[in-house]
């Protein structure tokens, strides 16, 4: 028998007579109440309304950019369990040994000895399962192919069936062998480069992915690789937040694509691709779609995107979608890299709740900084760090992190071998969402960090941003 601790029922306490409940409860042990059916509340990206008296904030310049290079860590802020987050010691015993390739065949790992292990769990059979709850709900007769990457086979252009995975999907959108309806072109998306991969998915609940993403990479001017991931949430409650959040993700990669190969610093390339978004949102509300009422609000999202360039790592953000560390050796602790915009984090930082209590209030989704004509101050956050070990960069939306919130919990459904595959990671990470309910869009990028290798002696290597000799 063992003596670990269960860990808390989702609900905490039964609905009907507030019986304390256990993990894997069923039915309340007090009242028999079903606990099936207390589902736990859908919590959208929503705007907070104005005007909010918050505390004054510390002086700041607007136009300084002079954020320190930091350890994952030592960003002020604390983790969902109210601790503050963990500074991450610099390594004295030298750059670890690369890694050797995992090679074998498909949905196989190895641990590099050559012997293979059992085959790996299929991150699609969530997504699956995510698609039959739509099917039956009604939600996925609409026409429409799954944005999977490789759906498609040598001699057939026609996608591959999300469910079974051998049927080919008719012009109508559904399956010729099995029958299952395709989701929509922006129901289920992934995308995958050599260095960063990401994937979005509708989740159970909303009826449309209003969350976007865009991948690329780049080159500095010294040669050296740059990977970078933009995400974004639309705000439900704003028009078109499907149009915002794509509008704003292409504005940020066309921004940041175009500013690092110049040999712009990518904190100030980062800065500037987040007012770039800002302004491909804000013009949406210039443009309003046909039969569109008046004074409607205007379309608005959140961002969140990193960039991994030459040993350093650049966060940036509006809003409460987030970006985590998470450290190849997981005995070293992970980080959150981002603090939110939103309700809860004020009344944290004002000192006035401590985060236990602001996130079960509702009011805990409620934004204070996004991006749209009708934000009352862009205020783009910044943030650059240079780990001293190999982990994954996770940039991702409140669909995810609502099931993972601390960095430890983040950390504890990552898969280990997320460096080397980090588009089955990000749909381990989507599956885990779903398991858990799926009551928003999730979307969820990866970028593994690697130690740039060590210099030639006697050689100089010019730093992120700088042009060669």
């Amino acid at each position: 028998m063992s003596l670990k601790p269960k860990p808390p029922h989702p609900l905490g306490t039964c609905p009907e007579c507030a019986e304390p409940l256990e993990s894997g409860d069923k039915f309340c042990g007090a009242c028999g109440y079903d606990l099936s059916a207390a589902a736990p509340p859908d919590r959208p990206t929503v705007p907070i309304a104005l005007p909010v008296e918050w505390p004054e904030a510390p002086p700041r310049d607007p136009n300084s950019l002079t954020t320190a290079t930091q350890h994952p860590g030592e960003l002020p802020g604390t983790d969902s369990g109210g601790r503050d987050l963990p500074t991450i010691p610099v390594r004295t015993d030298g750059v670890p040994e690369a890694r050797p390739e995992a090679a074998g065949p498909a949905g196989h790992t190895t641990d590099g000895s050559g012997d293979f292990t059992l085959p790996a769990p299929d991150p699609r059979a969530a997504l699956v399962a995510a698609e039959a709850v739509r099917a039956e709900a009604g939600a996925g007769t609409e026409t429409g192919v799954s944005a999977a990457p490789g759906a498609s086979g040598p001699g057939d252009g026609r996608k591959v069936c999300v469910a079974c995975r051998a049927g080919r999907v008719d012009g109508d959108g559904y399956c010729e062998h099995c029958g299952h309806a395709q989701p929509r072109d922006r129901d289920h998306m992934e995308e995958a480069l050599p260095a960063v991969a990401a994937v979005s998915d509708r989740g159970l609940r909303h009826h449309r992915n209003e969350d976007s993403f865009a991948v690329a990479s780049a080159a500095l001017p010294g040669g050296a690789p740059a990977a970078l991931a933009v995400v974004c949430d639309g705000v439900s409650s704003a028009t078109r937040p499907d149009e915002a959040s794509a509008a704003a993700a292409t504005a940020a990669r066309t921004a940041l694509v175009a500013a690092l190969p110049r040999g712009t610093h990518p904190q100030q390339a980062m800065q500037e691709a987040i007012v770039a978004a800002a302004d491909a949102v804000t013009a949406l509300a210039e443009r309003p779609a046909a039969g569109e009422r008046e004074h409607q609000n205007a379309p608005a999202c959140t961002i969140v995107s990193a960039i991994v360039a030459d040993g350093l790592l650049v966060v940036g953000w509006v809003g409460d979608s987030r970006a985590y560390w998470v450290p190849d050796d997981r005995a070293t602790p992970p980080a959150r890299l981002t603090e939110d915009d939103s309700w809860a984090a004020q009344m944290v930082a004002a000192g006035l709740m401590n985060e236990a209590q602001a996130y079960a209030d509702e009011r805990a989704h409620a934004i204070t900084g996004w991006l749209g004509a009708d934000a009352y101050e862009l205020e783009p956050h910044t943030a650059a760090f240079k780990p001293d070990r190999p982990g994954v960069v996770v940039v991702c939306t409140d669909g995810l992190w609502n099931y993972a919130e601390g960095a430890e919990d983040m950390a504890r459904v990552m898969p280990p071998d997320a460096a080397e595959r980090p588009l089955h990671a990000a749909q381990v990470l989507v599956g885990h969402a779903l398991d858990g309910g799926g009551h928003d869009n999730i979307t969820v990028a990866l970028l593994p960090f690697a130690l740039p290798a060590p210099p030639p002696a006697g050689a100089g290597v010019p730093g992120p941003g700088e042009g060669a000799a």
